[in-house]
């Protein structure tokens, strides 16, 4: 009883601190316009960075990142047989956010921070084949979108079936919220992040 209690407590936990909208939070904080309606309208780190600068995107990066991190790597010593169901509710909760109408980020840089929580080695793939990807065609998008790929491919013959299943639904909803960016990038209108 009191076990099944604590499980509940510890995946509803991990849907709020997902849930946190630091870009959000950081543009209230800096007197920055609301990012939900600049811009890509997005309250991600890309978003971010176009409307304040580097430096408040990259701390929206690293918070959205952490609070994936810090979330998988407490259930891995306190709650381990609820890891992979830990991950997908920081996950929900930072693309489905109660505090705004479950309208939040598109996912990308909570991923990274579950995919560190797992796998150093996957994080690299993720970063090299990211930072490739940007450095040759800046379309930040199509970068994320490509590290994806990358993660699930190396993970498919690497890893067990349970992470393989984790990056596999992970992916599917970030290239979800990402439809539009790709349809941008099929007709060419996708705008380069410089």
């Amino acid at each position: 009883m009191f076990s099944q209690t604590y499980d509940f407590f510890f995946l509803i936990s991990s849907y709020l601190v997902g849930s946190i909208p630091f870009g959000l939070v950081l543009s209230k904080l800096i007197k920055l316009s609301d990012p939900r309606f600049h811009g890509s309208k997005n309250i991600g780190a890309t978003n971010i960075t176009r409307l304040s600068g580097y430096k408040f995107g990259f701390l929206t990066l690293f918070l959205d990142i952490f609070k994936a991190y810090g979330t998988i790597k407490f259930a891995q010593f306190f709650y381990p047989e609820l890891v992979i169901w830990g991950s997908f509710c920081v996950f929900i909760g930072h693309i489905y956010p109660v505090w705004l109408k479950f309208r939040g980020g598109k996912g990308v840089a909570v991923f990274l921070g579950i995919l560190a929580s797992f796998s150093v080695g996957l994080t690299v793939v993720f970063i090299i084949t990211w930072a490739l990807i940007f450095f040759v065609f800046r379309y930040s998008s199509l970068s994320a979108l490509s590290a994806c790929v990358s993660t699930f491919l190396v993970s498919y013959f690497s890893y067990n079936e349970t992470m393989v299943f984790l990056i596999s639904a992970l992916n599917l909803i970030i290239f979800i919220k990402h439809f539009e960016n790709i349809e941008r990038l099929i007709k060419g209108e996708e705008k380069k992040f410089f």
